[in-house]
């Protein structure tokens, strides 16, 4: 099983040094990926247009991130070779960046959403759901990269469990919005822009979920993407592998 102690564990201290520092350029990429949706939302939900385009600004400089670390990753695979566990760490911290910078993008687009509806003015119907969804996906962003942090396969299950949930309120809060349209046709386009902002919040949900995944095939050795919750519950609480 890995865990933290895993990190220092080979006789080249310059390998550990190398595994710990992409780790922790990956955890700050999610820190920033993090604040980004944060903004996002709050923009949306303040009507605050200039926040927004600070959100937009972010988007390069997490593109960028995402460049460093596959390169720093590739340099690892190519210089080191790496086997079993060390192994596993390169190929879930190469995959999770990309749903990091997918995170980003539909952070962005929230961001996009929110100048539009600061333009159209009064606040559409829709608001509530925004900052219910926004706060629930924005906690399982945070609790996906804290197990990356602490190799926390527990926690991982939790996030992925909690997706359904997400899933669940996002299509509840779609069948409302869409009957508020039919019955109020004016308001099309405003409710519009809240409904785009919610698919964006529903995907970074999915994209939560797969970096908890990763953290459980990282800790626990088995690929666990296309399995479903309860197989995935047995291989997080049933025994451990190397």
């Amino acid at each position: 099983m890995m865990n933290k102690d895993s990190l220092t564990h080979h006789i080249s201290q310059q390998f550990n040094a190398e595994l710990e520092e992409v780790r922790s350029h990956l955890l700050a990429m999610g820190g920033l990926v993090e604040k980004q949706v944060n903004d996002a939302v709050t923009s949306l939900i303040e009507a605050d247009s200039g926040l927004a385009q600070q959100v937009r600004e972010i988007d390069d400089q997490i593109n960028q991130m995402e460049r460093n670390i596959d390169e720093e990753c590739v340099r690892i695979l190519a210089r080191r070779q790496p086997a079993a566990s060390d192994l596993r760490l390169i190929i879930s911290i190469s995959k999770s960046v990309i749903d990091l910078e997918r995170i980003g993008d539909e952070a962005t687009k929230i961001a996009k959403r929110a100048i539009l509806l600061t333009e159209e003015g009064e606040a559409p119907r829709g608001y509530v759901e925004v900052r219910h969804i926004g706060d629930q996906v924005r906690k399982m962003v945070q609790e996906a990269l804290d197990a990356f942090a602490r190799f926390d396969a527990e926690l991982a299950l939790s996030v992925a469990q909690y997706d359904k949930t997400v899933d669940r309120e996002y299509k509840t809060a779609l069948r409302e919005l869409v009957t508020y349209m039919m019955e109020d046709p004016r308001s099309i386009s405003r409710v519009l822009n809240v409904i785009w902002a919610l698919r964006s919040l529903e995907r970074i949900g999915d994209h939560a979920r797969n970096i908890a995944e990763l953290v459980i095939y990282l800790v626990r050795g088995t690929d666990v993407k296309h399995i479903g919750l309860t197989r995935m519950q047995e291989e997080v609480q049933g025994g451990s592998k190397d």
